[in-house]
């Protein structure tokens, strides 16, 4: 039997983090002034603080040992699902982006005295983070090509390069830092190894916070220049950083597709709540054949969406191969968040393109989400290779559609 429905423990956990959203972190989080950095700063950590504390919702991805609530995948598609529905919901369960997939990175690859040091106060909420991967000069989907390189010179790595959109990086405490280390590696995933590095520290540069076409949101510009860490910082062995950053970056496109959904869901909400309120020519817009339309759109898409995610996630908890289905999921379920949201705006007007409402920032937020991680074309490629791979081997394309039994 096909069991499409929660245990009832992490049915209770879903509709916790639900009612935490709804009756407090959405009202103080309208309550606060969101153009005040340091005002947003003490609104998060009074709502962790709460989070933590009083609802015992706190680092739901991570292992009891760590003070996490051991969520697998598929609980963690719910629980990601209804905190995206705030803004901030994921960052009030310290489950946010960079520092979820550094943290899982950080578990996996880190030596006891590297988790003692950077691990737990990641965990504790006491620090945050980044991962510097992303160069301007490259194509930042293939990390064959980084040109950040680092050198040995003696019990230090000195290292020299460009990053940017290193989401995160003004304030965090620490980077994961991935940089070239062989001039001519025997394949090219083995170029790159990946550093842990100390911030602030000489050599490490923020030259700006790249603004986007929604505003800045600490994506940051990094130069690179002399920067010396110690040996002990490699995170993995040396050639590994390819490795590591597919390691942390499949389940993370996935993590993301989580919160997505929330935003999805919402905008969908929005749309059906306001073609019930709005009358125009004689009846109200949910009585009307082009508004249906792109609400059946947006309510198929969403459950293709869903139904996406859960398997991927299930696959990953049962330590199946979940590449193509991740990659499948990412490309559809950004493209759906963004025609669904889209969708939504038409159906409010002009008051859609205003600001009253949060779906002209749910747009524009939505746009990067068809090339992080991976551009659409990219996922589109991998995707068209393991279908084609799948019939010369198999004879038939069953496995790159999900290898569902049917």
């Amino acid at each position: 039997m096909i069991d499409f429905t929660f245990p009832p423990e992490v049915e209770e956990i879903r509709m916790k983090v639900r009612q935490f959203m709804d009756e407090v972190v959405r009202p103080r989080w309208d309550a606060t002034d969101q153009e005040d950095r340091a005002e947003v700063v003490k609104t998060i950590g009074k709502l962790r603080y709460k989070a933590k504390e009083e609802w015992g919702l706190w680092l739901p991805h991570m292992p009891k040992e760590w003070g996490g609530m051991a969520l697998g995948p598929t609980a963690m598609a719910a629980v990601s699902a209804e905190a995206a529905k705030v803004g901030i919901g994921p960052f009030v369960l310290n489950a946010q982006a960079p520092d979820e997939g550094n943290q899982h990175t950080l578990e996996h690859w880190g030596t006891d005295e590297q988790k003692e040091k950077y691990l737990r106060p990641l965990c504790e909420g006491t620090t945050r983070s980044c991962f510097a991967m992303t160069e301007p000069e490259v194509a930042g989907s293939d990390p064959t090509l980084i040109k950040t390189f680092a050198y040995r010179d003696g019990d230090e790595w000195i290292i020299n390069g460009h990053k940017w959109f290193i989401s995160g990086a003004r304030g965090a405490k620490f980077a994961l830092l991935v940089a070239r280390t062989e001039e001519d590696p025997t394949i090219p995933q083995a170029a790159n190894s990946c550093f842990i590095v100390d911030l602030p520290s000489p050599g490490w540069t923020v030259v700006r916070d790249v603004h986007t076409m929604s505003g800045g949101h600490n994506h940051c510009e990094i130069l690179i220049e002399d920067l010396r860490v110690p040996a002990a910082n490699m995170l993995g062995g040396q050639g590994q950083g390819h490795l590591l950053g597919q390691y942390r970056l499949g389940p993370a496109r996935l993590a993301h597709c989580m919160r997505w959904l929330g935003q999805a869901e919402m905008a969908l909400d929005l749309m059906v709540k306001r073609s019930m309120e709005r009358y125009s020519h004689g009846s109200y817009l949910a009585e009307k054949q082009g508004i249906q339309w792109l609400i059946a759109d947006s309510a198929m898409e969403l459950y293709q969406s869903k139904l996406m995610v859960l398997h991927a996630a299930y696959k990953i908890e049962n330590k199946m191969d979940f590449t193509s289905e991740v990659s499948m999921a990412k490309h559809f379920v950004a493209n759906s968040l963004w025609r669904i949201i889209d969708r939504a705006v038409q159906v409010h007007g002009a008051l859609g393109y205003s600001t009253d409402t949060p779906l002209a920032g749910m747009l524009m937020q939505a746009r990067w989400s068809r090339f992080a991680d991976g551009a659409d074309e990219i996922h589109q490629m991998r995707i068209a290779q393991r279908t084609i791979a799948a019939w010369n081997d198999f004879g038939s394309t069953k496995k790159a559609t999900g290898d569902l039994p049917l």
